[in-house]
């Protein structure tokens, strides 16, 4: 639909009622272009305000632009209303770029100029003074102080991720990019589910909103951390992330969160009640979903070092049975080294012998039996059988060692085999996206003449869409 404005420059009326001759009908101008319109306008402007005019406002949304100039808003802080202003580049000084920040007071001196590609009423300053600080950021100094005095704030309150997340809940905007990204890293480390808590992120009930899609979430007890976040944006998008209520929400949540709201230069009252906080979206779930190969990679030197270990101790434990053959020495030699003094013995009795035979004789037979008893090949053999049990203990403790470590890995590789996406492929199943990536999940995602790319368990698959029948719902 297009308007178009008639101008009439006739303004006087006719109010002679004599008959008259009928005057022929007057065609209606011919309609202004919008070049047109745009420098009535401005001329209108330009002879309104024919000297400048000082504005006193709060400075929000401010951006320095590559060029040098300076762009921002000046907002009323009694009344919904607010200007875009720009500073050019000749008249911008130090001190001005140090003045015009988000939530400064400001007193500007300039002239509203309308901006004709756009057709966007501008501000343009020449003189900035400072007028204090905004009474926003003061509201949200405040509300800080406030909340860190009661401990929301508190570097002790905040808990640690899970290192092994199954199920990440996120509240964020149902149609906005952050969903998507947090999906796709997700995906790509090959990690948790997402579970999508949808809330409005900015505007009027945005806070409620977020209060209650943290709500639901705590209420799903598989549910292992939650990201709470938005797309960056000005100081009035994110100012749901500094209302009270949402800060003590997150606060007081059972569940960790993790705060990933604007970007890295933005900081909302959120990022401080949270357990962490991200640079951006795509950073938060990469914070909380474990890189899978760093994972495999961590599993591997693992193993590696406990074949070192194992060795080092099969080294060690070497060396010890070495030393222990060392002290009990060879059987020969302790047999040689009794035989010899069974020798002298013998020699010694036979001098004996002679010369009291009667006496010696029952001396004689004991001495005999204390022999029997300590005969080398006795000694030797009780000392065989301890060798033998201590060797049987030995074995039995590295094997059942070797066993539970054995068996503790194959847990660990059936637990990561079980969690790999191309298992569920290859039991059948399929993963069907469009070509700007997005997954087909509906009817209404692919329509006839699409081509697809189908992903299953050892290729991807082209697929042309010829017909979209919907199936019946249960």
């Amino acid at each position: 639909m297009s308007y178009h404005i008639f101008v009439s420059e006739d303004r006087s009326l006719s109010f002679d009622f004599t008959a008259q001759a009928p005057l022929p009908v007057a065609e209606p101008p011919p309609p202004l272009t919008v070049a047109e319109l745009d420098r009535a306008i401005k001329g209108a402007l330009d002879g309104a305000f024919g000297i400048a005019v000082w504005v006193e406002g709060e400075v929000t949304d401010a951006r320095p632009a590559p060029s040098g100039h300076l762009y921002f808003s000046l907002k009323d802080e009694r009344e919904d209303a607010s200007v875009d202003v720009v500073i050019y580049r000749s008249n911008v000084t130090p001190r001005m770029r140090a003045l015009c920040v988000n939530g400064a007071r400001a007193r500007l001196r300039g002239k509203p100029v309308l901006w004709a590609p756009r057709g966007r009423l501008q501000f343009v300053v020449d003189r900035a003074q400072a007028a204090g600080r905004g009474a926003l950021l003061e509201a949200i100094e405040r509300l800080k102080v406030k909340l860190a005095a009661e401990g929301l704030f508190a570097p002790e309150r905040k808990r640690r991720l899970p290192s092994e997340p199954r199920l990440v809940g996120v509240v964020t905007s149902r149609t906005g990019a952050v969903i998507h990204d947090v999906c796709r890293v997700a995906f790509r480390r090959g990690g948790a589910s997402i579970l999508l808590a949808a809330a409005q992120v900015q505007g009027l009930g945005a806070a409620e909103s977020i209060c209650r899609a943290i709500a639901q979430l705590q209420r799903v007890a598989q549910v292992d951390v939650i990201i709470v976040g938005r797309g960056g944006g000005s100081a009035d998008d994110l100012g749901a992330f500094n209302e009270e209520m949402v800060v003590r929400a997150v606060a007081a949540c059972p569940v960790p969160i993790v705060s990933a709201v604007g970007h890295d230069v933005d900081v909302t009252l959120v990022d401080f009640a949270a357990d962490a906080r991200a640079a951006t979206p795509s950073q938060a779930a990469e914070m909380v979903v474990p890189d899978r190969r760093a994972r495999r990679d961590l599993l591997a030197r693992t193993a590696l070092h406990l074949t070192r270990a194992m060795r080092g101790h099969l080294a060690h434990d070497r060396v010890a049975l070495a030393r222990v053959a060392a002290r009990v020495g060879h059987p020969r030699l302790a047999i040689a080294a009794h035989q010899q003094t069974l020798d002298d013995r013998r020699a010694r009795l036979a001098s004996f012998a002679r010369a009291v035979v009667a006496v010696r004789r029952e001396s004689l037979a004991r001495a005999r039996q204390r022999l029997a008893y300590q005969h080398p090949r006795a000694v030797v053999s009780r000392n065989l059988i301890e060798l033998a049990t201590w060797r049987g203990r030995l074995h039995a403790t590295y094997a059942a060692s070797f066993e539970k470590r054995a068996s503790g890995l194959q847990r660990t590789a059936a637990r990561l085999d079980a969690l790999s996406p191309l298992r569920v492929l290859g039991r059948g199943y399929a993963v069907a996206t469009r070509e700007d990536g997005r997954a087909v999940r509906s009817a209404a995602d692919a329509s006839p003449g699409d081509t697809i790319h189908v992903r299953v368990s050892d290729a991807l698959l082209d697929v042309s869409v010829t017909a979209v029948a919907p199936l019946a719902k249960p």
